[in-house]
């Protein structure tokens, strides 16, 4: 049975009903507003995987591209991944990626409106980039490691505006 937009079991947990069974939140009575979010991520790479991204000469091609293209696709897969995610109108997608010296930071940026909040979204863009992307440079580094997926910022909504405090 649908339950009304706000009710969560006793211990407070939104998706959880008061019987412990996993449920969707009912968003239905809920503001569409716009709304923004920000993921950042990092894939630690070999002096060698980061040569061969700044030369251009992964043996699969243009990795930056493939990884920022996959970022942007998985953005639109959200709901098909993770259970309990809203299908939600997706209107802007960034993904981007700085190669530095120990590896490739992403950032994502997801923009809709909408009644529920998209940083599932930018979490899955950032993810699915850097899966991308150590499957383009797996051949130059093996040991391509992904580490710091987070939300850095997010806004519009019931909760307001955030942004990670990194001090």
């Amino acid at each position: 049975m649908i339950g009304p937009v706000a009710d969560p079991a006793p211990s407070g947990l939104t998706h959880v009903r008061a019987d412990g069974t996993a449920h969707m939140v009912d968003v239905s009575g809920k503001e569409v507003t716009v709304r923004r979010a920000e993921a950042r991520g990092t894939v630690l790479l070999s002096a060698a995987a980061v040569a061969a991204l700044r030369d251009g000469t992964v043996p699969k091609g243009d990795a930056l591209a493939v990884a920022r293209i996959a970022g942007i696709q998985a953005v639109k897969r959200t709901p098909d991944l993770v259970p309990l995610a809203h299908p939600v109108a997706v209107h802007a997608v960034a993904v981007d990626l700085e190669v530095a010296d120990d590896g490739v930071s992403l950032r994502a940026e997801v923009r809709t409106a909408d009644r529920t909040g998209i940083e599932m979204e930018a979490l899955t863009a950032v993810t699915v980039g850097a899966l991308a992307l150590v499957d383009m440079v797996k051949a130059v580094d093996k040991h391509a490691r992904i580490t710091d997926v987070r939300v850095t910022a997010k806004s519009g909504g019931r909760s307001g505006d955030w942004v990670e405090d990194r001090s």
